[in-house]
This record gives structure tokens, sequence and C-alpha cells, in this order.
């Protein structure tokens, strides 16, 4: 999996690429995240749009990530999640925990409320 980074309105952007399944990524991610929430950025939008495929221990790395932004007082949003992830969040009934939106602007109004 390759992933992409940038600061925007003080809420972190993470575009994901490849299949989201733990692994080494997984903890890349966890450190970049801590990183930041000791930046005082709290807020972080996920770009699912390129993720083809994720496992349970990448859902793992999403609930994770989820809970140490909200442990901070911050939210975390997905964006654009393809058919197959979408359907993944659905049946494993994550749809209701995570804030889903469709693109960057959305992602944007959602944690700047």
């Amino acid at each position: 999996m390759k992933y992409n980074t940038y600061i925007k309105e003080n809420i972190l952007f993470l575009q994901l690429e490849g299949d989201l399944i733990g692994e080494s990524n997984g903890l890349e991610l966890m450190d970049l995240v801590s990183e930041k929430l000791n930046d005082n950025i709290n807020r972080c939008a996920i770009d699912l749009a390129l993720v083809r495929y994720m496992n349970s221990s990448g859902i793992g790395v999403l609930i994770t990530l989820l809970t140490k932004f909200r442990n901070k007082g911050g939210e975390l949003v997905l964006i654009n999640p393809s058919e197959q992830i979408k359907k993944l969040l659905i049946i494993t009934k994550l749809n209701s925990i995570f804030v889903i939106v469709d693109n960057e602007a959305e992602a944007l109004q959602r944690l700047t409320k």
C-alpha cells in the first residue's frame, strides 16, 4: 500500500492506495498520526477511493486511528470508499461508527464545524 499526506486547514488528509491489510503500513500510519496529534492536529480525513482490498487488520487500523482522534477531542472521516470497501463497512456495521463523505470538500465542511 502507498499513501500520501497533506495538511489543509489544520486537518490531516491521508490518501491511501492499494490494499489496506495492516502490515508495516499500519504501523507507519499509527506513528504518523501520533506525530500529528502531538502537533495538535486532531482532525483527519482518509481518502479510500483507491483502496482495492481491506482485511480485518486494515479495519483494525482504521478503528485505531478513529479512536486516537476521538480520544484527543477530534474526528476522523472516510472519503469516497470504493464499492468493495463500502460493502465491507456495511457488513461489519462500521458504517454506523465512521462518518463517510463523498469528497474532500464535504470532508472539510464536516471537520470544520
